[in-house]
């Protein structure tokens, strides 16, 4: 029978010891268990920061004075067409049916045949003029505010996986950090009681867990699932909010652990990977009083669940996503990915491409418009980034008779706000949307601007890894000046 520091055993009293699992894999087995441990450790340790620990979410001060301080990433999964959205081809019209004239890519996903016309219309929108496809017609409405980029290039990546890997982590071969991991490392977060970069319904398909990661980047900085792109957004939770114990009963384990973490950190040295798990855990409790409140969506006025599109179809879902992203950006959130994603929504259009577009299309149009009115409104939209892309474009020639293949050499993505010149567009395709034809955007390209916006170098925000100096634009990348406000 235990009594106070000791225990009874075989009718003698010995002094009570606590082992630590550390402990036990020290004491058994020869101590072959803790070899392995160290060997863990150590791969971690690798990975050490070369500012000398930052791995908490403390705000942070940037590269230089910074025209965002958030950002929204509004990804499309499955490669939106851009010759049917919002960089018209009148030349495809014209030559309908026919072959095109200049050489293909040298590398495709699938054969394509002749050309195929757009079937929509576009028009004129705003100030600015410029041309969005009646696809988009309420994101045409807010033409004045956004940048249209038309002469983004994926480089050689024309299948789902790699070409989302390299849009948000760079690489499309490699495991390296998303953007929004590198985002949180760069400048932290400005709500301690949430997390800093948050995923909401991604898709676990293409490239998996991968797009939201930290890679070698401490764990703290991966993004925070909330749903799934293969459930009803409605009944997304945290996962990571299901307390089984009440709050003191928490606050007593937490600190238990707490205690025996830096005990087992003062034998060893400083290590950031266990700093970063200290804080996920304090983080985690912390959540559970402010989270579930920046979730309840139901607090919005009618009016405003109106204007995004909630409790209505077909929008119901990415309004909700939308609606949320708004709230958790208002309460701190430093970076926020919503995903119109694999397997419910997809814009693969091997075929059927009217239907595919419209339907999709229709899903997402008015709740990005109302996120980008409702940002206006509260002053918000001109400190906080919004992005729009795919993975890649689709094919100006048909795939079988109603279809657009794979298309990574030219497309389009648009920005707003956080610091970019609304009302214009930026580089252009050739005739038919094949090939970039003046000022090419690369991934890197692509990645360096958004890091300047936000106050980041490029070429200063390095994590020291495996014995080298990684970083998100790797050897490449210039900031798009133009663009910048």
């Amino acid at each position: 029978m235990a009594t106070g520091r000791t225990h009874e055993l075989n009718g003698g009293i010995f002094p009570r010891m606590e082992l630590s699992r550390r402990d036990w894999l020290k004491r058994s087995a020869l101590g072959f268990g803790h070899l392995a441990l160290l060997g863990l450790a150590a791969r971690e340790a690798d990975a050490a920061p070369l500012d000398g620990g930052r791995t908490t979410l403390a705000a942070r001060l940037p590269h230089f004075p910074a025209k965002a301080r958030r950002v929204v990433f509004l990804f499309m999964h499955g490669g939106v067409s851009h010759v049917d959205s919002f960089d018209p081809k009148p030349k495809l019209a014209e030559m309908n049916g026919q072959p095109l004239p200049i050489a293909k890519p040298k590398f495709e996903f699938a054969p394509t045949g002749n050309l195929l016309a757009s079937p929509w219309k576009f028009q004129k929108y705003g100030q600015s003029g410029i041309e969005v496809s009646d696809l988009f017609p309420k994101i045409g409405a807010c033409a004045d505010d956004i940048c249209v980029m038309r002469s983004m290039n994926g480089g050689d990546q024309v299948s789902h996986g790699p070409a989302l890997l390299n849009i948000n982590t760079g690489s499309g071969v490699f495991a390296r950090p998303c953007l929004g991991a590198w985002t949180l490392y760069g400048l932290g977060t400005e709500n301690q009681n949430l997390p800093g970069f948050m995923s909401l319904s991604p898709s676990l398909y293409h490239g998996g867990t991968q797009n939201y990661g930290s890679a070698f980047l401490p764990a703290t900085f991966q993004g925070t699932r909330i749903g799934d792109g293969g459930l009803n957004f409605k009944d997304a939770k945290l996962s990571s909010l299901a307390p089984g114990d009440d709050p003191a009963r928490q606050r007593l384990q937490l600190d238990l652990l707490a205690r025996r973490n830096r005990r087992f950190q003062a034998q060893t040295g400083d290590d950031p990977a266990l700093e970063a798990r200290i804080a996920a855990f304090e983080m985690a409790f912390r959540m559970q009083a402010e989270a579930p409140g920046v979730m309840d969506i139901g607090r919005e006025s009618a009016a405003t669940q109106a204007a995004y599109g909630v409790g209505l179809e077909p929008t119901d879902e990415y309004a909700r996503q939308c609606l949320l992203a708004r709230r958790c950006l208002e309460a701190g959130v430093r970076f926020v990915q919503v995903n119109f994603s694999y397997p419910r929504n997809y814009w693969d259009a091997h075929g059927d491409l009217r239907n595919n577009h419209t339907s999709n299309a229709a899903k997402v149009d008015q709740p990005i418009a109302a996120l980008l009115a409702d940002l206006k409104s509260r002053g918000l939209l001109q400190d906080t980034l919004v992005i729009f892309a795919t993975e890649f474009g689709r094919t100006p020639a048909a795939q079988g008779t109603d279809g657009r293949d794979h298309h990574p050499h030219a497309f389009s993505i648009w920005m707003a706000g956080g610091g970019v010149r609304g009302g214009m567009t930026y580089g252009q395709t050739d005739d038919f949307g094949y090939y970039v034809a003046e000022n090419k955007v690369t991934m890197p390209d692509f990645h360096a601007t958004v890091l300047h916006l936000l106050g980041l170098n490029h070429e200063q925000l390095t994590f020291r890894h495996a014995g080298r100096d990684y970083r998100l634009t790797d050897v490449h990348g210039r900031v798009v000046q133009d663009i910048v406000a």
